[in-house]
């Protein structure tokens, strides 16, 4: 992708992700019925609207690209420039009326995610970030922590259900006790505080590539590392994360494989 095209795809993103703001905020204030997906997940007109809004938005920006959303599947081939859209990430956390959910668009080359945006309209922070463009929060560019020692370091973890079930549990366990504080902020926002430098690992069992996509690149380019927790690359079937800063990922990243192995 040249720096052209990047830069025009990560403005469409800006864009759409307000576009999608705009709908959640007005179904913030005026409340939603709640209907339940077959994976018994909750979903709303909320989630509907904004991902028809923000595709509406990249297929005229990026008509060459295809789209993988959260509520209408994949519209395209996989392969190539592909979106990845969850309109609302944190469903049950919107419909609680806790403001802990967000829009999350991201661009795929190929295999390689490319650009990113995280907007949290009710929480009140956007985050975006694109390959060799740093990552930036509302226009500041902001960039990881330098912490490089377990023992100071602030961990987050989200959902672990899976993680409670397998041998890792008790790495974790251990890796909580060697830690300076341990803190489950979870969705959107441990990210966000890894990126800027508030918080040092995070660790998920339990996720969606759509969840997480454009967390990642924001990760990434705000010089952190971001994997599963095997440590492999972020793949479209990717379910679990490790991310955090460099030393402090390297230091985690064996014992979790020690337990797997």
């Amino acid at each position: 992708m040249n720096s052209d095209l990047a830069t025009s795809a990560l403005a469409a993103a800006r864009e759409a992700a307000e576009a999608a703001a705009e709908i959640i905020r007005h179904y913030w204030h005026q409340g939603v019925a709640v209907e339940l997906k077959d994976d018994a997940t909750p979903v709303t007109v909320a989630d509907r609207e904004a991902e028809q809004a923000i595709r509406k938005i990249l297929q005229a920006a990026l008509p060459q690209a295809s789209i993988y959303g959260e509520e209408f599947g994949l519209d395209g081939a996989r392969g190539g420039l592909m979106w990845l859209v969850d309109p609302l990430d944190g469903t049950k956390s919107f419909v609680r009326r806790t403001p802990f959910f967000s829009t999350q668009i991201a661009l795929m080359d190929g295999d390689e995610l490319v650009l990113g945006v995280s907007s949290a309209p009710i929480y009140g922070e956007t985050m975006w970030a694109s390959r060799g463009g740093g990552a930036w929060l509302d226009g500041e560019r902001v960039q990881t922590a330098s912490t490089d020692k377990m023992a100071e370091a602030s961990l987050s973890i989200g959902n672990v259900k899976t993680l409670t079930t397998d041998t890792r549990w008790d790495t974790l366990g251990a890796l909580i006790r060697d830690s300076n504080r341990i803190r489950g902020y979870g969705d959107f926002c441990h990210y966000h505080l890894l990126a800027r430098g508030s918080l040092d690992l995070v660790i998920e069992s339990d996720v969606n590539i759509l969840d997480i996509a454009a967390l990642a690149v924001i990760v990434r380019e705000a010089g952190g590392v971001f994997t599963d927790l095997d440590g492999a690359p972020l793949t479209l079937e990717t379910r679990s994360v490790l991310a955090g800063t460099p030393a402090i990922h390297a230091q985690a990243l064996p014992r979790l494989r020690l337990q797997n192995g």
